[in-house]
């Protein structure tokens, strides 16, 4: 199949939509990105998939749907038919995977190679760098890793006049929450309504005592938006994991069910297209999931259901917990904003 016939297939409608372009090396994790991410794949389990021989998609649904398309590490720009103009004319982004445990000088010359095509093609694209399996790498390497490729990438770009490319650098993981929070950067970048909702997370926090707020797609752990105040990946990591536990209680005092969701194993992958929904196994039919619990260090933690599969976590103080009432009469006036929010967009 040709990289353009796998593009055909998509069934986007009439409206396309933001669509992410995977790129890199064979053997680079590109597919056990996509397993971890959007079919719930443990990462362990990934040691066992074979490498991408085809183009595959997946079709994503959410606050915005938005498709990412795995291409093969042999595609070859110089082949006639490889259409570099309809693969990235559309796409929102592209991701590049670099292999970070190995050498990385035929990457960079590839990646340089893609990004001429991909910018001439369209240069508002996103190129997001992953330097990945960063795991295996002690932290000063990795910041070693990160310095020596943003350097050595910038350079070229920069000889080649290209002074405008939206180029940013993630060091990843499956192993850990990196890769969720690089993929939530990526994703944002897609989000039009993106000022808006951090606007309304801002306001939300500011009248309910909340320290920390993240809207969160419960099926894959990205973060679609966040208020202004600063992050940390431990308060990323906790929120995560809350969302895990508060779905796993869920399904198991779950009632009434809503059918199993479509996964690689049973989905129709004609055109190399897999359509994903969201990866909650079980939610109780006209009743949103939510849950409150209290950390050792006082810390309250808050979670919501919104809309289209949207979770709020919230991370509160013990001394807004009398002022509870009010917080969730917030709440309310949030999940009305973000309800217009998404019928509007």
């Amino acid at each position: 199949m040709s990289v353009d016939e796998a593009h055909d297939g998509h069934s986007f409608g009439p409206n396309p939509s933001p669509r992410i372009v995977m790129m890199g090396l064979r053997r680079g994790g590109k597919s056990s990105i996509c397993q971890v991410m959007f079919h719930n794949m443990q990462p362990l389990d990934t040691l066992y998939i074979e490498s991408t021989t085809a183009p595959t998609t997946s079709v994503f649904s959410s606050f915005i749907d938005f498709a990412v398309m795995e291409l093969p590490g042999q595609i070859n720009f110089t082949e006639a038919m490889i259409d570099a103009e309809r693969i990235f004319s559309s796409c929102g982004a592209l991701i590049y995977v670099i292999d970070s445990q190995d050498e990385y000088i035929n990457s960079l010359a590839n990646l340089h190679s893609i990004i001429l095509h991909a910018v001439n093609a369209n240069p508002n694209i996103n190129i997001e760098v992953f330097i990945h399996k960063v795991d295996g790498l002690s932290e000063d390497f990795r910041l070693d890793a990160q310095r020596d490729i943003t350097q050595r990438v910038t350079d070229e770009l920069l000889d080649d006049g290209l002074v405008n490319v939206s180029i940013s650098f993630h060091l990843t993981s499956i192993f850990d929450h990196s890769i969720y929070e690089a993929f939530s950067r990526v994703v944002q970048k897609l989000i039009p309504q993106l000022a808006t909702l951090e606007n309304l997370l801002n306001v939300l926090c500011q009248h309910s005592g909340i320290e920390k707020a993240f809207l969160f797609d419960i099926g894959s752990k990205i973060f679609v938006a966040t208020d202004s105040s600063p992050m940390d990946i431990p308060t990323y990591e906790i929120c995560t994991d809350f969302i895990d536990i508060t779905v796993d209680m869920n399904n198991i005092y779950a009632v009434d069910r809503r059918p199993k969701p479509v996964t690689r194993n049973d989905a129709n992958t004609n055109n190399g297209t897999v359509n994903i929904a969201n990866q909650l196994e079980s939610i109780p039919q006209g009743r949103p999931i939510g849950s409150t619990s209290r950390l050792s260090n006082g810390v309250i933690l808050y979670l919501q259901q919104m809309v289209k599969g949207l979770a709020l976590v919230c991370l509160m103080r013990k001394e807004s917990m009398p002022k509870i009432a009010l917080v969730e009469y917030n709440i309310e006036f949030f999940r009305d904003a973000l309800e217009q929010l998404w019928l509007i967009g």
